[in-house]
């Protein structure tokens, strides 16, 4: 059985809209190999669809199937906590969306869940009222505890810097879905039917991808074409499996 990749796409794929050398090569190599693959990632805006038409654009063609993203799991673990529950998003379109194909109403009014992914739409009202809410007995939950995210033109705020204010104000942590959530990884591993010791985790970053990977049992492989570099290795207790500068350097019909 060949060899499986979990992959990450932020930073490991793409800055923004912009492929990173390597990638298109780097699939074709997984895809002539027959090694199953499943782009994972954190970031909860976008829907599958969004993300296949994304790649198409800069040349990737996939079915949407490949994708698993925190919304999904999200929506995921909402959906065996409390079916059809009703939850207060702060959040873009593939989170929305993955609620709402689970089941999910979303309102403003008494929700069971107070939930934040990431978002480009993030004002002091939707703050106020998702402390409201907290404070008032909702349960708060968080897509994925990223910090920051590459771009284009550098790092961004990401999920974890959002919810920051509603966690300050009310003295409640939320409870992280994504990445390193081992959730997310038994989940992905599950829909290409590959088990942790026999595949890799790839991504851009030692506190998600690689932990993740880690926790899972997997083996991991960290790019340095995204968030973390090789001064930040030496800062965690635990180290990836290999380290190159970017997917066009990952030899992987010979990894072992």
């Amino acid at each position: 059985m060949p060899t499986s990749y979990i992959v990450d796409m932020d930073g490991v794929i793409y800055h923004g809209n912009r492929l990173i050398p390597g990638a298109q090569d780097f699939l074709g190599r997984l895809q002539s190999g027959q090694h199953p693959f499943l782009f994972l990632t954190n970031n909860s805006q976008w829907t599958p669809r969004d993300l296949r038409y994304k790649l198409e654009q800069m040349g990737i063609s996939v079915e949407e199937s490949a994708f698993h993203t925190s919304a999904l799991a999200t929506a995921d673990f909402l959906k065996q906590q409390k079916p059809n529950g009703t939850a207060y998003v702060i959040g873009g379109a593939g989170l929305t969306h993955a609620l709402y194909s689970v089941g999910y109403t979303l309102t403003e009014h008494n929700p069971d869940y107070v939930v934040v992914g990431d978002t480009r739409s993030y004002d002091f009202e939707k703050i106020e009222r998702a402390i409201r809410l907290v404070q008032g007995g909702a349960r708060f939950i968080a897509t994925n505890l990223d910090l920051t995210g590459p771009s284009e033109q550098g790092i961004q705020p990401a999920c974890g810097a959002l919810v920051a204010p509603i966690e300050l104000a009310t003295g409640r942590k939320p409870y992280f879905i994504g990445k390193p959530n081992p959730l997310m990884m038994k989940t992905a591993l599950r829909k290409i039917g590959a088990h942790s010791s026999e595949s890799f985790m790839v991504g851009d970053r030692m506190d998600t991808d690689v932990l993740a990977g880690t926790e899972a049992g997997m083996r991991t492989i960290l790019v340095l074409s995204g968030v973390s570099t090789r001064e930040t290795i030496e800062t965690f207790p635990y180290r990836p499996t290999y380290v190159f500068e970017d997917v066009q350097h990952i030899p992987v019909d010979t990894l072992a």
